[in-house]
């Protein structure tokens, strides 16, 4: 049995909030579970102590058993020092700018590149 440390929905319409749950990888996500790890409520500042709320050594137990966090939840544990940080994904190609925007960019990096050359050369001239 594959089992995945996640979040569990709950809150109403537009105010989340998730219960931190060890579950087998093919129950319900709101369905059932083993065992409940913690809370995260996203709607609280980032700051705030009841963001998230983790029994430490639970998370640790099931991780040593090889349960698997979601990415969002590796990304938090990792803030806690609970597991290792997961590795950033690269940019999709198809968000990448396109032919023409490319080309714009280039020209302004280009102009400012010439700007500054102009204001240095000034700079030594009137030194002089």
């Amino acid at each position: 049995m594959a089992v995945k440390i996640r979040l569990s929905r709950g809150g109403s319409k537009k105010r989340p909030f998730y219960r931190i749950v060890a579950a087998d990888q093919r129950a319900p996500r709101d369905g059932r579970y083993l065992e409940k790890l913690g809370t995260y409520n996203p709607m609280l500042p980032q700051d705030h102590a009841e963001r998230l709320v983790v029994d430490a050594e639970k998370v640790k137990s099931w991780i040593s058993k090889g349960a698997q966090p979601t990415e969002r939840l590796a990304k938090l544990f990792s803030n806690l020092g609970l597991c290792a940080k997961p590795a950033l994904k690269n940019q999709p190609v198809k968000s990448a700018p396109k032919a023409k925007a490319q080309e714009r960019l280039k020209e302004k990096a280009e102009k400012a590149a010439a700007a500054a050359e102009a204001a240095k050369s000034e700079a030594e001239a009137s030194a002089e």
